[in-house]
């Protein structure tokens, strides 16, 4: 029975020990990758910072050589309508084509959805007590959003008077 006793001690130390080199293992894999990703965010932001840099100079050098045939105000005005509409398409091509309905699919809404302007509005909460996203409105006092009393005389049960 000693013998069994001597072999089982073994095998926990064995066991410990195993269990020791898998999580330095599994550290030292974890930094690597977290070195690898921190490199490469790194480069992204600097990329993305150069690239606007160049795009800021190139909007100079538009605004410079629409300079020269009209005054100063309107170069930089065409300039910023150039980079607003380069904006707006950029933002259109970002989009998914599926949030954007087309011809053919404008009868198609969703039962309940109405049309609103960008799309379609928000769907229900899950409760389905009111639009999602927006918190719930208070009632307005009488007297209006401005809490003031009604004028003298003005009776604001009075539906013929609201109006005065």
């Amino acid at each position: 029975m000693d013998r069994l006793d001597h072999l089982e001690h073994l095998d926990k130390h064995l066991v410990d020990e195993l269990a020791l080199v898998a999580r330095e293992t599994i550290r030292d894999e974890l930094r690597q990758q977290t070195r690898k990703q921190r490199r490469k965010a790194a480069l992204y932001a600097a990329s993305g910072a150069l690239a606007l840099y160049a795009g800021a100079a190139l909007a100079l050098a538009l605004g410079l050589a629409l300079s020269l045939g009209l005054p100063d105000w309107a170069a930089a005005l065409i300039t910023a309508v150039v980079l607003g509409v380069a904006a707006y398409v950029l933002r259109s091509a970002a989009r998914p084509s599926a949030s954007r309905p087309t011809a053919e699919h404008e009868g198609e809404l969703p039962a309940g959805r109405d049309r609103v302007v960008g799309g379609t509005a928000p769907g229900m909460p899950p409760g389905g007590t009111g639009p999602a996203g927006y918190p719930p409105v208070p009632p307005v006092a009488p007297g209006g959003a401005t809490g003031a009393p009604p004028p003298a005389g003005v009776d604001p049960e009075d539906p013929h008077q609201r109006g005065r």
